[in-house]
């Protein structure tokens, strides 16, 4: 099972991103998917999480500014990003609860992470 992340780059303060990450390979279901962020020196902290029927956790920081959705049937989860500030410049990361094809338990699967750059 892979992650791929897409849509990171260098935006000014007050722009939007969207990043993307679609999950591939022998895939029976995916459980909860979410969105990490870490910045050099720091844990990598939880930004958006979205369970597979839609109930979504955003950390306070991104409350209003940040929204996270979901394509089931394409494996694909969003992280639509407005109002960006300095603050937000991290790697950010894509995280997926993955049941793969053959098996009966949920494997914590990560991408290769993305970068966000936001120049005040």
């Amino acid at each position: 099972v892979q992650l791929v992340e897409s849509g990171g780059g260098l935006v000014k303060a007050g722009g939007s991103l969207r990043l993307s990450c679609a999950a591939s390979g022998r895939i029976f279901s995916i459980n909860d998917m979410g969105w990490y962020r870490q910045v050099p020196g720091k844990q990598r902290d939880l930004v958006a999480s979205i369970t597979r029927s839609g109930s979504t956790t955003y950390a306070d920081s991104v409350k209003g500014r940040f929204t996270i959705s979901r394509d089931n049937a394409k494996n694909t989860v969003f992280l639509q990003m407005d109002s960006l500030n300095a603050e937000d410049t991290a790697v950010y990361y894509c995280n997926a609860g993955v049941v793969a094809i053959g098996t009966f338990r949920s494997v914590n699967a990560w991408g290769q992470g993305t970068l966000v750059t936001v120049s005040s």
